[in-house]
């Protein structure tokens, strides 16, 4: 099992080979603590905590309940974090209707963001080595519990392996396990977490999403087909497929279709940076929807092609959209969606199309998100816009209702 300064020495190993910053200065121990009650460190701003905490507790399909428990003594190695704000994704809707990972009751919400209020004695850097204080602002990403050296490194690794994630994992005498809450504890064995202080807030909720389409658009460069002047289909305008064209655009990609059935969210990719859109539900049948396709490329099939919407019929349409000798990521199904069918001879074969698939994201990929939302910011892509509604804690019920009736594109739980 890996420590935290295995993993903050493999993070400031690959960050200084991204930015020059030494990777040699010592590491802190930053893993749970098992509920110990050792000393808090208080350096920086003081806090009034609480004795209790809110925590949205999803205890049946399709409803949460606000509970109250006791927020625990902070160990030598804990970080208690209040809450600001955490994204709804998919697989939180996912788990409202079906628990496809039988975790209920559990306390959800995985793309969160808050303030250190009170820390352990041991935790004076987050994973990267950057120094850490009471009163910065902090994500959390994996809770590593196999090798990281095959997460960092290998882009055929098994990716996360048996990684957990804040948000994801069952309930147990803590409770604070999730960012769907006004305080969080940080602390189990494993855990790595970034300050991101230089972050504004809206920022700062949109960086678990956007790791996962760095981590795709890293996946899609692996092929050696995806380059500057590629033509590229994105099909799928949720979230994570209007955040695919916002990252395509910034490294310098021009020739962006996108492919979805949502008017609204189509006309949306367009400020993102798409060039082009198509609306499958102008189309009669798989011929006519290619050569849709075509036609906003000027008679042209994509050189590669990104599959975002989680549904079969989509894996099975996105292979005639792409050119011979193209290129496929499929990063839509994080659950099982079913089965899609498909002729390989037509689809693969006759025209060597290379294909990956993409599973949620490393470290390195959030050191590179950090990079892509000031990038955003810089070239004026408004990816903040994508979250366009807002609900405190107790409307945590209607939030999901609200996002699964696709009312708004990004919908987020936002502490007052």
């Amino acid at each position: 099992m890996a420590n935290s300064q295995d993993i903050e020495a493999i993070v400031r190993q690959v960050l200084s080979s991204m930015s020059g910053v030494s990777s040699t200065s010592s590491s802190s121990n930053a893993t749970a603590s098992s509920f110990n009650t050792g000393a808090s460190y208080s350096a920086g701003p003081s806090y009034n905590i609480p004795k209790t905490a809110h925590v949205a507790m999803l205890t049946a399909l399709g409803h949460y309940d606000i509970k109250e428990f006791p927020i625990p003594p902070v160990g030598d190695n804990d970080i208690l974090v209040k809450v600001e704000g955490c994204g709804i994704c998919g697989t939180d809707a996912h788990e409202f209707k079906k628990d496809p990972f039988n975790l209920i009751p559990v306390a959800l919400g995985h793309e969160g963001t808050g303030t250190i209020v009170k820390m352990g004695k041991n935790v004076t850097k987050d994973s990267a080595g950057k120094p850490l204080k009471v009163g910065d602002k902090i994500v959390t990403c994996m809770i590593f519990k196999d090798d990281p050296d095959i997460t960092m490194y290998d882009l055929n690794k098994q990716n996360v392996g048996d990684a957990d994630v804040y948000g994801l994992v069952p309930d147990d005498e803590r409770h604070l396990n999730g960012w769907f809450s006004d305080y969080i504890m940080i602390g189990r064995e494993g855990s790595t977490f970034f300050n991101v202080s230089d972050l504004d807030l809206d920022s700062r909720i949109l960086i678990e999403p956007c790791a996962v389409l760095i981590h795709a658009v890293e996946r899609a460069k692996s092929t050696g087909i995806l380059r500057f002047n590629s033509r590229v289909a994105v099909q799928g305008c949720g979230p994570i497929g209007l955040i695919c064209v916002a990252i395509l655009r910034t490294m310098g990609i021009t020739q962006i279709v996108t492919v979805d059935g949502n008017a609204q969210r189509l006309e949306f990719s367009k400020k993102l940076g798409a060039t082009g859109t198509v609306n499958f539900k102008d189309f009669n049948g798989i011929e006519a929807l290619t050569q849709g396709v075509k036609d906003q490329f000027g008679g042209y099939l994509a050189d590669f092609a990104f599959q975002c919407t989680g549904s079969p019929a989509g894996h099975s349409n996105i292979y005639k959209f792409i050119r011979n000798g193209g290129g496929l990521c499929e990063l839509g199904f994080f659950i099982n969606g079913g089965d899609a069918t498909i002729n390989p001879h037509f689809d693969i074969c006759s025209k060597e199309i290379t294909t990956v698939g993409s599973w949620v994201y490393t470290l390195r990929d959030y050191a590179t998100t950090f990079e892509f939302l000031k990038a955003a910011q810089r070239d004026n892509i408004p990816i903040k816009e994508l979250i366009t509604h807002k609900f405190a804690l107790k409307d945590i019920n209607e939030a999901h209702e609200f996002n699964l009736a696709q009312k708004g594109l990004k919908i987020a739980i936002v502490n007052e």
